[in-house]
């Protein structure tokens, strides 16, 4: 568990320098200090604001999960969407649960018969 820590950790120092470089890069006019490291890990340097907050955090219009951070590197977490769907699982388990149990008491009340 600790070497997989480590590796997310790498991982995460790894996106957070490149995604620097890759504004360095640029010349000064072209630095928009937002992107995506290597097409894939988004970033965003930039001052945070209100309306970006309540859009990565709190959107419950969306269906997207995991949208952009609004400041660092990697993923935020959209709250709604992800309660609505950790209850649907929740749900399904449960329904789940209830017909095995169902199945397993009708089974086992015709065997006693």
């Amino acid at each position: 568990m600790k070497d997989l820590y480590r590796l997310a950790r790498t991982a995460v120092w790894l996106a957070f320098f490149g995604a620097l470089y890759q504004e360095l890069r640029k010349p000064d006019a072209e630095r928009t200090w937002h992107g995506k490291v290597a097409g894939f890990v988004p970033y965003d340097f930039r001052v945070p604001t209100i309306e970006r907050l309540r859009e990565a955090y709190w959107n419950p219009d969306s269906d997207v999960v995991f949208s952009e951070r609004v400041f660092g590197v990697g993923w935020a977490v959209n709250i709604p969407v992800a309660a609505r769907k950790v209850a649907a699982l929740v749900d399904q388990y449960a329904d789940a649960s209830r017909s095995i149990r169902a199945s397993r008491r009708n089974s086992s009340s015709r065997e006693s018969e």
